[in-house]
């Protein structure tokens, strides 16, 4: 391994958060599937499973530096964005739970959308391989 294509330390935080955030999703998602009453729809909750499964996938596959995290990325956001179409327009969580209903949903959307980016960046960077 060369000194250039040596992930960053920043690379090891990131990647590492990033499998801690999604591993509650995992857990969150668990809990929904397990639970004595799931309301969300099929469409959604296989979305959800997407979401969360393929980012935790794509965390895995950054630390073990494959190139293949970014494609896995960008599903696992298709999967958000459709769960969330869920969350924010069709079951209108703004009405029962107000600005916070909102915040947590697009945090979800940004944070994967930055994880579609940075997996191009680690690649771009040779980190990837």
């Amino acid at each position: 391994m060369t000194a250039s294509n040596k992930p960053s330390v920043a690379f090891w935080i990131i990647s590492g958060l990033a499998l801690i955030w999604n591993l509650m999703g995992v857990m969150a998602y668990i809990e929904l599937v397990t639970g004595p009453s799931n309301e969300m729809p099929k469409w959604a909750t296989v979305a959800f499973a997407i979401a969360v499964w393929g980012s935790t996938l794509g965390c895995l596959l950054l630390l073990l530096r494959k190139k293949f995290a970014k494609p896995v990325f960008a599903v696992s956001l298709a999967g958000i964005l459709v769960q969330m179409s869920h969350v924010l327009f069709i079951s209108k969580s703004y009405e029962t739970t107000g600005p916070g209903g909102v915040a947590m949903p697009v945090m979800i959307i940004l944070i994967g959308g930055f994880l579609v980016w940075y997996s191009r960046y680690a690649n771009e960077k040779g980190w990837l391989s």
